[in-house]
């Protein structure tokens, strides 16, 4: 797989902002430690979840640290009872990791509550983590409809996989356009060194006709049928560099870099989107960059292996990042200098 090293390396291991978790049940005896573990890293922001309304620190190192992360906004406490599915949605909203530790007091022999809790209560942080994962209804509704393809191959000899592309680049796309109208922007979101994995319109094309091919045949049927392959160019990169690569070849000059913290923008985007639910009805437009979703995509590492894509279906680019990258920003200049005003 090959990659590049621009500013931040994709083949190293930059530094991530740290990323928020929740942890249930973290009052409890290990959990507390848990927490102090987890804010010790420094890679982690910490959610912490319980039952009491409010959170009561005792003596010791461990909730000493805990106190200072509450001070300094690296942990946070949230009521949240593992057999409310509202609660846990609530308090799972924007975490990265759950680790579920909650249980009930083993102290009381009491079947029905525990089973309610330990088993019922499981199945709901699951359930909400499931909500939670995905940063808008596009990607949840696209996970269900791919499992019901792959669920269903092999059935009244239906056979069926999935093309899991990465971000996907050219002739008639969104991104050259968006990056027309604001090729001049100064901002990255995040610490910029997140990397990104993107993929040619037409390699896309490519891996569903090798899809089609593989399931033609009979071994290919019995090895593909109801898998997933990811698809991409096969060349990661800093994801803010691809961008600035685009403006480049769009005529813009690569500005100086500001950097803000997703955590100073990503409160601002919730606030907006509320303000939409609430201001639509009186003719606010429904906000398209500044959105929760939007934030979490551009300062996350997405890479991806093509390994089983290449090996089962006999996928390989047959177009090049930077001649795709050419060839998509060619093509919109025409269209635009033909067709603007």
């Amino acid at each position: 797989m090959g990659s590049q090293q621009p500013d931040g390396s994709c083949d190293g291991h930059p530094e991530p902002e740290a990323r928020w978790c929740a942890v249930t049940g973290g009052r409890g005896f290990m959990a507390r430690h848990l927490v102090a573990a987890l804010l010790r890293s420094g890679k982690w922001r910490v959610r912490v979840t319980d039952l009491a309304p409010a959170i009561v620190l005792g003596p010791g190192e461990v909730e000493a640290l805990l106190s200072d992360a509450l001070r300094d906004g690296r942990a946070v406490y949230a009521r949240a009872d593992i057999c409310n599915v509202d609660q846990l949605i609530e308090a799972f909203e924007g975490v990265d990791v759950v680790f579920h530790t909650a249980a009930a007091d083993p102290a009381k022999n009491d079947l029905q509550l525990h089973y309610k809790v330990n088993v019922e209560g499981t199945k709901n942080v699951i359930d909400a983590c499931k909500i939670c994962k995905f940063p808008d209804a596009y990607a949840q509704t696209k996970a269900e409809a791919e499992k019901l393809v792959m669920e269903n191959n092999g059935i009244r000899e239906l056979l069926t996989c999935c093309i899991r592309p990465a971000s996907i680049f050219g002739h008639g796309d969104i991104i050259m356009p968006t990056m027309d109208r604001y090729g001049r922007t100064q901002f990255i979101i995040g610490d910029g060194k997140n990397c990104d994995d993107f993929v040619y319109v037409e390699n896309v094309v490519h891996a569903h006709l090798c899809a089609e091919k593989t399931l033609s045949t009979e071994e290919g049927a019995e090895t593909s049928g109801g898998k997933a392959y990811f698809v991409t160019n096969m060349e990661p990169m800093n994801m803010w560099d691809f961008i600035y690569m685009v403006s480049e070849e769009l005529g813009y000059k690569r500005p100086v870099k500001i950097r803000i913290p997703a955590l100073v923008v990503m409160p601002v985007s919730y606030v907006i989107e509320w303000g939409y639910k609430v201001l639509r009805r009186y003719g606010m437009h429904q906000p398209q960059m500044l959105t929760p979703a939007r934030i979490k995509y551009v300062t996350l590492n997405r890479t991806f292996s093509c390994k089983k894509a290449i090996e089962e279906l006999g996928y390989k680019p047959i177009v090049t990042l930077m001649d795709g990258l050419k060839k998509a920003t060619e093509s919109y200049i025409l269209l635009r200098d033909k067709y603007s005003p």
